[in-house]
């Protein structure tokens, strides 16, 4: 269970990754044939089907050679899952620190403390009603997934040209924004 989430997105152990992705994608499809109480249903079934399957092999095997039976899940079984007083303060700490900090930042944008970072946020929102016109959520999450897998590993692969093109881009973007900066008013240049 120590799997780091970078190790999984760089595929370190391709097996590992594979089964986590292809699981991943599996029940977002069905998701988009089946309702979540069924996919979650058929999950738990499947998973239940596997369990039981061991659990009556191991016993078998005891049967058969006499041998000490060993529960094939014992180990899952003696992991301590509670949550001490203190993770579950920092947990809430953290949580709480995260959503101060993403109300205080959508408030800067929508009462207009800085004119071209809510221009940029209305231009976010304008494409988003676009995007939400051709895909459905269960669609983007799928893309958002597809996407997670594979483009760190294709800027592993190709980091110089990515990194070469992204400063490029970079610089014309700021050079851009500084032009309407100049020109708007109210807005404040950023401090760098």
């Amino acid at each position: 269970m120590g799997w780091k989430v970078i190790d999984l997105l760089y595929w370190e152990d391709v097996k590992k990754t594979g089964t986590l992705f292809g699981a991943i994608i599996l029940t977002l499809f069905s998701l988009t044939q089946f309702s979540s109480i069924s996919v979650l249903a058929y999950l738990a079934l499947s998973v239940l089907s596997v369990t039981i399957c061991l659990r009556l092999y191991t016993s078998i095997l005891h049967l058969i050679y006499k041998t000490q039976e060993v529960h094939p899940f014992q180990s899952y079984l003696d992991l301590d899952i509670s949550f001490t007083q203190e993770q579950l303060r920092k947990s809430s700490e953290t949580l709480v620190s995260y959503l101060t900090s993403t109300v205080n930042h959508l408030r800067r944008l929508i009462l207009v403390e800085d004119l071209l970072d809510s221009l940029k946020f209305g231009v976010l929102l304008w494409l988003l009603t676009y995007i939400g016109a051709l895909f459905n959520g269960l669609t983007l999450t799928i893309l958002v997934v597809v996407g997670a897998f594979i483009v760190p590993l294709v800027y592993r692969k190709h980091k110089v040209q990515i990194n070469q093109y992204l400063g490029l881009l970079r610089g014309q973007i700021k050079d851009v924004t500084a032009k309407i900066q100049s020109k708007l008013p109210g807005s404040r240049p950023k401090a760098e």
